[in-house]
């Protein structure tokens, strides 16, 4: 399998948007809890991230109460 192009598009989209919502948390927050700067983790949220390291997903999904498939889900062409 070829290396990922990194122009190319993904189908890996980011709830972070709602998991915050639905927590009541801000980014900035959620920013001072798992020291990741507020830019880093908007382009996260606006699926625009070309990567992720495990150990910021783990401290997300840790301050989030969550899973990283609560986190990023895929989606499929055709469904939203």
């Amino acid at each position: 399998m070829p290396p990922a192009d990194p122009d190319e598009g993904t189908d890996v989209h980011c709830r972070l948007d709602e998991l915050l919502v639905a927590r009541g948390m801000t980014l900035a927050r959620l920013s001072e809890l798992v020291g990741v700067s507020v830019v880093n983790l908007s382009i996260l949220k606006n699926d625009r991230a070309r990567a992720i390291r495990y150990s910021t997903l783990q401290a997300i999904c840790d301050a989030l109460d969550c899973q990283v498939g609560d986190l990023l889900e895929i989606r499929r062409a055709g469904r939203a």
